[in-house]
């Protein structure tokens, strides 16, 4: 029988902090997330070229920031002096790219848990869950509850399964791949995070059948939230955490 590390999970995560209220991926939009009220955040981690953990989303700068370039291409001191902010609005003019450390600090600040997606550039898998552990290992509390650390790419899953066996795991489904369930076996997942639009009751009690939760992504509407909580789906994440929150509570 499959063990899975426990873990206590909200019914609503700010997705990349609260995305439509504030820029994504940034110390600001995980402020206005636990304004709203959501008791989790998820974030991407990807490495600068020189190897530091920082939260984006994309291989590279152009969409969320002033800048333009790939990623992999630039050192985090190059990668700071962009503002993050400002594409999002005047409003948040001035916003920096953060580092996983400072994310970190503010979560615990904040006393918020965190999805962890590792998200890296193409050939870094595992050298980017690596990086990503060792950091969110050296910082966190002994006396608190771990972070869910998730992935799309298999080869960083594998890693933080050996990296860190006692942190739960949640493996990221686009389109499912038929093997799906043995590769949630190999990782040792802890949960199937799933993209809502592309599942349905069936798929959904497929997942639900391995005994692990299922967490859909990415759900901005109330009423979907709530249907998909009746098809037993523990979580969602959602850009608009004011506007789940009322419906499902966090």
């Amino acid at each position: 029988m499959l063990s899975f590390p426990q873990l206590i999970l909200p019914k609503t995560i700010g997705h990349r902090g609260a995305r439509a209220y504030a820029p994504e991926n940034t110390l600001a939009g995980i402020r206005v997330a636990a304004d709203q009220g959501a008791r989790w955040v998820e974030v991407d981690v990807k490495l600068s070229r020189d190897g530091v953990a920082i939260l984006m989303h994309d291989d590279d700068v152009d969409r969320t920031t002033d800048g333009q370039g790939a990623v992999a291409s630039m050192d985090f001191a190059e990668l700071r002096k962009l503002d993050a902010g400002v594409r999002f609005g005047p409003d948040f003019a001035g916003e920096r790219i953060p580092t996983l450390e400072e994310t970190l600090a503010l979560v615990f600040e904040l006393d918020l848990g965190i999805n962890l997606e590792i998200k890296p550039c193409p050939g870094r898998e595992v050298e980017t869950a690596r990086v990503t552990l060792e950091v969110a290992r050296a910082m966190w509390p002994a006396d608190r509850p771990p972070p869910l650390i998730s992935s799309f790419e298999v080869p960083s899953l594998e890693t933080a399964r050996d990296v860190a066996p006692d942190w739960p795991r949640g493996y990221l489904i686009d389109r499912r791949p038929d093997d799906w369930s043995a590769i949630a076996d190999r990782i040792a997942a802890t949960t199937i995070n799933i993209n809502q639009s592309r599942e349905d009751a069936d798929t959904i009690a497929d997942y639900l059948a391995t005994g692990r939760p299922v967490l859909a992504y990415t759900v901005n509407d109330p009423v979907k939230a709530q249907a998909l909580v009746a098809l037993g789906v523990s979580s969602v994440f959602t850009d608009r955490p004011r506007d789940i929150l009322p419906v499902l509570g966090d």
